[in-house]
């Protein structure tokens, strides 16, 4: 899929990793629509890219039909907006449940439902969604973060080969660790040693190169946390063990006790 004068639109671009996505996508020359629910931070975004600005709730069922109605013909869908979503699960209301699950998994669904047989009329266009290392390997206090992470790979995995002669690609990106902007960046915490980090730019180089190359998946984490998580993959218990070890109780803890005014 080629970027230059594709529209895109990009969700969740109020955050520090949406900010350097639609910077990355602006630089190759992408017409933006760039969504978020805060629109005062959206609005000097899309001012300094000449993109347009959809200020939008996902977790609004009717705000988001309004904007698929508003977004018109897109070429690139880039679904990255997700809520924290951690802490025990006994410490969410209901109501917060579903409100993660609407953002993280039920949008970007809805807005691949809405857009991708336009797309595949065309016989072009690209279905891009931002899961995680958590899509891959469970951590604790994160059980609602891995439900919705882990859908989202599936889905993308499982509508890339409905896809695969359409002309229409699908990739799924995966971040781990991102310093300086993101869910990580905004609680400070100390990781244990050895674990690496990631920049918001190099999780907007993976988009850039997902959606031009056709990518599955990118995984955006240094070699030793890549490893560790094909590792969860295979010995789900054995690494949960470990990483107990390695303190990932107490990093649970500070996780939930940071972004428990983020539901």
């Amino acid at each position: 899929m080629q970027i230059p004068g594709s529209t895109v639109l990009l969700t969740g671009a109020t955050g520090g990793l949406g900010h350097a996505i639609a910077r990355a996508l602006g630089a190759r020359g992408a017409e933006l629509i760039l969504t978020g629910r805060r629109a005062e931070v959206l609005e000097p975004l899309a001012a300094e890219l000449g993109a347009r600005a959809l200020a939008i709730d996902l977790s609004d069922h009717a705000a988001l039909e309004r904007l698929i109605g508003e977004a018109g013909e897109v070429d690139i869908l880039l679904a990255n907006a997700a809520l924290p979503a951690s802490g025990p699960l006994d410490s969410f209301s209901v109501a917060e449940i579903d409100r993660a699950l609407e953002v993280n998994l039920r949008a970007p669904i809805v807005l691949a439902h809405a857009l991708a047989p336009a797309m595949v009329r065309r016989g072009r266009g690209h279905l891009l969604f931002m899961s995680s290392l958590s899509g891959k390997a469970a951590t604790p206090g994160t059980a609602l973060y891995n439900a919705s992470k882990y859908g989202l790979r599936g889905f993308a995995s499982a509508l890339r080969a409905d896809l695969r002669d359409s002309g229409v690609g699908v990739s799924a990106v995966f971040p781990g660790f991102i310093r300086d902007a993101g869910m990580f960046a905004d609680m400070g915490i100390k990781l244990p040693p050895g674990v690496g980090t990631r920049s918001p730019q190099d999780v907007a180089r993976a988009v850039v190169r997902a959606i031009e190359r056709n990518r599955a998946e990118i995984d955006v984490a240094p070699l030793p946390l890549r490893a560790s998580t094909m590792f969860a993959g295979l010995a789900p218990e054995l690494a949960a063990n470990v990483a107990r070890r390695l303190g990932s109780d107490e990093i649970a803890r500070k996780m939930h006790a940071a972004q428990r005014e983020r539901r």
